[in-house]
């Protein structure tokens, strides 16, 4: 037994020094002390021996196997140096060497526009506010004095989820929630994405951005709105820029308004972009309907307010000369590049 046990020792010894991989080191540990190894092999003879003699082996055979377990990690441990000092000087990094600069990304467009406007905003001391895009008809619609049936949403193309549950139309129902939330005085702007069940073209798609603002306090009067709307105007696109007001109709404002900006383009003298009629559209407001008051708990007899809603995708193509709404949908990194 000893004779044999020393045989697999030298064995073992002399294979350590031709193995320089752990790959073959592994299949020399398998070979050795394995199920099938040879160490496990004079193990499993042990049943030829005598009763006396079977203690003295096994005590053998474990002294080996400690032995030849801590050659065999010796040798493993001498490998791994090895390797990883071959990889460290295989994979090092040239720090002098000239690379490629990396692309820097940008803000989208219709995100300037957004910082842009919410920057005219919070300076009149307006305070941002978001809400769910996933909304309750109650919130979306009732509450905006737009009961089940009223003819008005059918101009919303709105995508139901069921028949309580919708996609917002608008980021009107902000509004509601705050003022459900909220005592006067209230002065909020509301962004975020909305959408409706348009056709994708120029000027349209099923998924775009507003920002509605909302201010609610005693005395509020439509001269405030014109004053607020005014300023926002010079703010954005200059001393030079006037703004027109045209009657409308919405439901949740009454009167209403639709309002029109000097062209940016012509500077009121008329041109393509303008059509030739020196003005372009830029949002709708009016003056709080009273019922919406009453419906959000507020008492209309004491406080009154205004509203406005702005599309983001507008004032970003009108900002950055944009003639297509798909151009800002596309992903196309040409057109993207312009903004870094």
């Amino acid at each position: 037994m000893m004779k044999m046990i020393d045989a697999i020792k030298e064995q073992t010894q002399a294979d350590l020094k031709a193995i320089n991989s752990t790959k073959a080191l592994n299949e020399l540990r398998v070979k050795v002390l394995g199920k099938k190894g040879d160490l496990t092999a004079l193990l499993r003879g042990m049943g030829q021996l005598s009763a006396e003699e079977r203690p003295k082996a096994g005590a053998l055979i474990n002294a080996a196997r400690e032995e030849l377990q801590a050659m065999l990690d010796k040798k493993e441990a001498a490998l791994n140096a090895l390797e990883l000092a071959a990889a460290l000087k295989n994979e090092a990094v040239d720090v002098t060497e000239p690379r490629p600069m990396p692309r820097f990304g940008s803000a989208h467009p219709v995100t300037l526009a957004l910082n842009e406007v919410l920057d005219c905003f919070t300076g009149m001391g307006f305070e941002v506010v978001e809400g769910p895009e996933v909304e309750l008809d109650h919130f979306n619609f009732e509450l905006l004095n737009l009961p089940k049936n009223h003819p008005a949403r059918d101009a919303q193309d709105t995508f139901y989820i069921d028949d309580n549950i919708v996609l917002r139309t608008h980021t009107s129902p902000v509004q509601a929630r705050t003022m459900l939330s909220k005592k006067p005085p209230i002065r909020i702007v509301c962004p975020g994405r909305v959408f409706r069940a348009d056709e994708v073209d120029a000027s349209h798609s099923p998924v775009f951005h507003q920002l509605e603002g909302l201010v609610i306090d005693k005395d509020v009067t439509m001269a405030d709105l014109r004053g607020t709307l005014n300023a926002f105007a010079k703010r954005l696109y200059g001393e030079g820029i006037v703004t027109r007001f045209r009657p409308s109709f919405f439901p949740f404002t009454e009167p209403s308004a639709e309002v029109d900006l000097t062209c940016v383009n012509c500077h009121g003298e008329g041109c393509r972009v303008c059509k030739g009629t020196g003005w372009i559209e830029v949002l709708g407001c009016g003056m709080v309907n009273p019922k919406v008051l009453e419906m959000c708990g507020i008492d209309s007899k004491i406080y009154s307010g205004f509203a406005f809603g702005i599309g983001l995708e507008r004032i970003a193509m009108q900002r950055y000369g944009v003639s297509d709404m798909r151009l800002l949908y596309e992903g196309d990194m040409r057109f993207l590049d312009q903004f870094r």
